[in-house]
Order: structure tokens, then sequence, then C-alpha cells
């Protein structure tokens, strides 16, 4: 099972790092590009332990819906969401947060998936969909970078 690990610094306080993270408007807005849209379950405001979300996005041209439930949750420093339904065959996503002091968090994403299809899948994680996925969460992360520091900067 492939892991994607990425680790992002950001000068702002845990909370609104975990908060924003969990946020299913900013979500939203940090995947427009690929039309992310959450359209069942908890679709705004801030998902909690047990709530599970659809959302319906286009990828590789496709569209297509996945579900994932918040399957752990230790408010601020962590919490995970876990695919219920979707085009992977699993996936455990990983939101571990840390207060460095000075106002400064640090935010590790961990993304552990199977891709469906057997060996196919594995062809597939080696040649494009696990750069395709560790880029998707750069681009996230970079807004949600962006955003936090711009949160706090306004406090």
């Amino acid at each position: 099972m492939p892991t994607i690990e990425i680790k992002t610094l950001i000068k702002a306080d845990l909370k609104t790092c975990f908060d924003l993270s969990r946020n299913i408007d900013f979500h939203q807005q940090s995947l427009e590009h690929s039309k992310e849209k959450a359209i069942a379950g908890r679709t705004s405001g801030l998902i909690e332990l047990g709530e599970s979300v659809t959302w319906e996005a286009t990828h590789f041209g496709i569209k297509q819906r996945l579900t994932s439930k918040i399957t752990d949750f230790q408010s601020p420093n962590y919490f995970v969401d876990e695919m219920v339904s979707g085009s992977f065959k699993s996936f455990r996503h990983e939101h571990i947060f840390t207060n460095l002091g000075n106002n400064k968090t640090e935010m590790i994403d961990k993304f552990h998936f199977k891709s469906p299809f057997g060996i196919l899948g594995k062809i597939a994680e080696a040649l494009f969909l696990s750069r395709y996925m560790t880029n998707l969460l750069i681009t996230r992360n970079t807004l949600l970078k962006q955003k936090a520091e711009e949160l706090s900067s306004n406090e």
C-alpha cells in the first residue's frame, strides 16, 4: 500500500490550522481546479467525528464520487478520514498537527491508499497515481498554509 507523507510548516496557531483542514467550504475552494464539491453528508462547515461527506470531482477527465468518514478525531492535533466508497480500493488519510511554539504549526499528511484493478492498479500507482495524489495534496496544503497565515496575521 503506497503512503504519501507531506510536512508543511505554517506560521499560524494550531487550532486555526486544524479547523481549516477539516473545513468543507475551504476544501472545496482549495480544489476548485478539479471542480470538487460536497454533495451529500456534511456539505459545509467543520466536519466532526463520525460524520461523512460525499465529494463529486473531475479527475483524469472523469467525473467521480467519493465518500469519506471521519474515523478518529483528537482536537486539535489529529483526525483521520477514510474512504467508505469511491474509486480507490481503499484510503486512509491521517492529518497530524504539532504546535511548535511561537505561533507555528507543523502539519503532516499521511495518505495511505490502494488502487483497484490488481496489477493494473499497481502499475497506475507507479506510473502516475502516486505523483498525481502527491501534487493534489501539495496544492491543497499550499493554499491551506496561505489561508491560515492570512487568518493568523489578521488577529
